[in-house]
């Protein structure tokens, strides 16, 4: 018998992993919000230093001075608060898994995810030392992979997890799992394409940036004909179906959200002159609709992953249970530890 099959038969209902697992996944929503609001507001230099702020240890700084500060100060030092309650609770639930009796393959993802808050908190700091884009962009990326992991975990350590469901024989869980599969990977170039229209670095070209919108708007499409596509393969199958009508209305959600971007940052500045209604008015540069819109559609390419991800996870370990994923997909948790 397996670990995963250990694990399975195991009826022993282990709620801390879970409850960590669930609280460190809604810790690091807002954290992946607030990244994003640094990089809109250009706010990613207000600290010069770390791992300190303006030479205080980080928890240390003065509460009066972090609030009455700057914006830019203020949403910065916030980032880094909220970073280090993610690597806390990160800490915390692979402490519960690692004591909890937990299955190896458990123990493996566990430490794996205390790897990636480590390694994503020295790109944050290396990126403010360094002040480089390319660091930026990096830490950009691997933000929405570690959210989207933590999901994966919810998912792992989740009672469902343990639970046998039945399968209707006619749903073809092979290509199913394909196809969450194709949808992850297409959401999370998503991000990294739009990732490189945040952080483009001085001297990059027009005719580059041209390039990389219109390769975002091919992306978008082909997204959100995936997810469609999956919906309408899992409308079936219960376990998935409402995190894949979810992953659909996300789609769109973003696609309204990235239009009201391209409206807001190029198409109104462009049209303001021609209209009765926006000619009397002053158009700035990182206001607040600005801000909240561009963040709202880098937050929501985050939930769009996550999404896709415990999709992936769900039909992947429906498809265990049957029997109908090769052994090559089979290994992708194992293969961790």
């Amino acid at each position: 018998m397996s670990s995963f099959e250990s694990y399975n038969s195991n009826g022993e209902h282990r709620r801390w992993p879970h409850r960590l697992a669930v609280a460190l996944t809604c810790a690091t929503f807002p954290l992946i919000w607030v990244g994003g609001l640094v990089t809109t507001s250009d706010a990613g230099m207000a600290v010069p230093d770390w791992p300190t702020t303006y030479g205080y240890n980080l928890i240390l700084y003065p509460w009066q001075t972090w609030i009455a500060g700057p914006w830019d100060v203020f949403i910065e030092h916030g980032h880094r608060l909220l970073g280090v309650l993610v690597g806390c609770l990160t800490i915390a639930l692979w402490l519960a898994i690692l004591r909890g009796g937990s299955p190896r393959w458990l123990r493996g993802c566990a430490t794996l995810a205390l790897v990636g808050v480590v390694a994503q908190g020295v790109l944050g700091g290396m990126r403010v030392l360094l002040d480089q884009r390319t660091l930026a962009f990096l830490h950009g990326c691997v933000g929405p992979a570690f959210f989207a992991y933590c999901a994966a975990l919810c998912v792992f350590t989740s009672p469902r997890w343990r639970a046998t469901s039945p399968v209707a024989a006619a749903i073809d869980l092979k290509k199913l799992h394909r196809l969450a599969v194709l949808t992850t990977g297409i959401a999370y170039l998503q991000l990294v394409i739009g990732g490189q229209l945040r952080h483009v670095h001085f001297g990059t070209s027009p005719r580059v940036f041209q390039i990389a919108v219109l390769f975002h708007l091919i992306g978008a499409a082909v997204l959100f004909g995936y997810c469609l596509w999956l919906s309408r393969v899992a409308w079936r199958l219960q376990p998935v179906r409402r995190p894949a009508i979810a992953l659909s209305l996300l789609v769109v959600l973003q696609i309204a959200l990235g239009s009201g971007t391209w409206f807001l940052k190029y198409a109104l500045p462009t049209l303001s002159d021609n209209w009765a209604l926006t000619a009397a008015h002053t158009l700035q540069s990182g206001s607040l609709s600005q801000a909240v819109t561009v963040t709202s559609h880098v937050a929501t390419g985050s939930l769009i992953l996550a999404t896709a991800v415990l999709v992936m996870v769900r039909v992947w370990r429906l498809s265990r249970q049957r029997g109908a994923v090769t052994p090559s997909s089979t290994s992708f948790v194992e293969a961790l530890v």
